[in-house]
């Protein structure tokens, strides 16, 4: 069966569809979703078989997937890292909600299969309000990770949804048309030491 196209309105996103794809997520459906940088492929973290599905269409092993968590806001993030210094909370607090990975050390409420060799996760709250309505509905962060290949750095990000249906039909359960996307994806910020540290550039620069 082909995946659900389903066009949601990216400032004021139908209350009744984002219900529609929170249900399926929760029954360990597999998503691609508008984020304020690139489209993401997501599912709930606590479903090891929806995860396990991500992992065959990219093709990698769990322990060394680059996942990101979808979180809804600061909170949320202190329940899946440990504690961290306040020079990094100032930084995060000042560009989150915003295009950026912060990646921290992993507490132990992280499941298991998530944690890669470094025992490091990256945590993300996009500037979306599609993004931001589903996790209110949803009682766990989405578990995100770029629809390509992360060893391709030639090929752009697909930025028309059309077409990413066109090519992921048969594999997700939802695809999620909130207009074009960005083919930049989110800077990455290493927050494993005491102080921020930018390892790849973004579309926004980081203010700290």
């Amino acid at each position: 069966m082909s995946a659900i196209y389903l066009e949601i309105h990216p400032v004021n996103p139908e209350i009744r569809k984002i219900n529609q794809v929170a249900e399926i997520i929760k029954k360990g459906g597999l998503i691609i979703y508008p984020t304020d940088t690139i489209y993401g492929l997501g599912c709930d973290i606590t479903n090891n078989k929806a995860v396990e599905r991500i992992c065959r269409i990219k093709d990698i092993k769990p322990q060394k997937a680059t996942f990101s968590f979808i979180c809804p806001d600061l909170s949320n993030i202190s329940h899946y890292t440990r504690p961290f210094s306040s020079s990094i909370y100032k930084t995060m607090r000042k560009n989150l909600p915003g295009p950026f990975t912060f990646i921290l050390n992993a507490s132990s409420q992280v499941p298991k299969m998530l944690k890669n060799n470094r025992k490091s996760i990256g945590i993300r709250v996009p500037n979306s309000p599609i993004v931001s309505e589903l996790l209110d509905v949803l009682d766990n962060p989405i578990i995100s990770t770029s629809i390509k290949n992360t060893a391709d750095e030639i090929t752009p990000h697909p930025t028309d949804p059309y077409e990413i249906y066109e090519d992921y039909k048969n594999l997700v359960d939802v695809v999620i048309d909130g207009g074009f996307g960005s083919n930049i994806p989110s800077a990455i910020v290493d927050c494993t030491t005491n102080e921020p540290l930018v390892i790849r550039e973004g579309k926004q620069e980081l203010y700290y």
